[in-house]
């Protein structure tokens, strides 16, 4: 693995890390988690099963740890490489898509939405809910579709323009086709 690329992605754990710590809890100890955005913009930017794994299990880690809801640390560890694979498949399906930044938005609405659902699922069956499944997609997994998505559509050319100019991205991409 390439040390840039490490690199690359622990900064985009650690400013997801540092969002989903100071977003307080507004519904039922749940928030949007801005972790996901930053494990969806280190999977559009360096696309390998290595780095989606990596990304996956240390975002369900820190999030578990950062994470404000009840008993929701397991859930966060099953929640987050499980949507890490599903986004990461979505991605490589809708390539010519997800390059841009709509395609982009879009696909992170779609991982947002997976991961509320699994995050929901996995909790109720574990710890239980604090409220109603529906009532609590409704007033945390919507909001946070749409925050993820608007983020990512405010990142995604910023840190890919960065990415390229620091020739990063063009290590990255000759390194993925050898």
């Amino acid at each position: 693995m390439n040390t840039k690329t490490l690199v690359s992605l622990s900064l985009l754990v650690g400013i997801g890390a540092v969002l989903h710590t100071v977003i307080p809890g507004f519904f039922l100890g749940m928030k949007p988690d801005m972790m996901l955005t930053m494990m969806f913009l280190g999977i559009v930017l360096f696309p390998a099963k290595k780095n989606v794994l990596l990304l996956g299990v240390l975002t369900g880690v820190i999030s578990g740890l950062t994470t404000q809801f009840p008993g929701g640390f397991l859930p966060n560890l099953i929640d987050k490489p499980i949507t890490a694979f599903v986004f990461y498949g979505l991605f490589l399906a809708t390539r010519k898509l997800t390059r841009s930044v709509i395609g982009a938005s879009v696909l992170t609405a779609l991982g947002t939405l997976v991961s509320g659902s699994i995050f929901l699922s996995s909790a109720y069956l574990i710890v239980g809910l604090p409220g109603a499944f529906l009532a609590l997609f409704t007033a945390v997994v919507l909001p946070a579709t749409i925050v993820n998505a608007g983020a990512m559509f405010v990142t995604y050319p910023i840190v890919h323009s960065i990415l390229r100019r620091s020739n990063i991205k063009e290590a990255v991409t000759t390194e993925q086709l050898s």
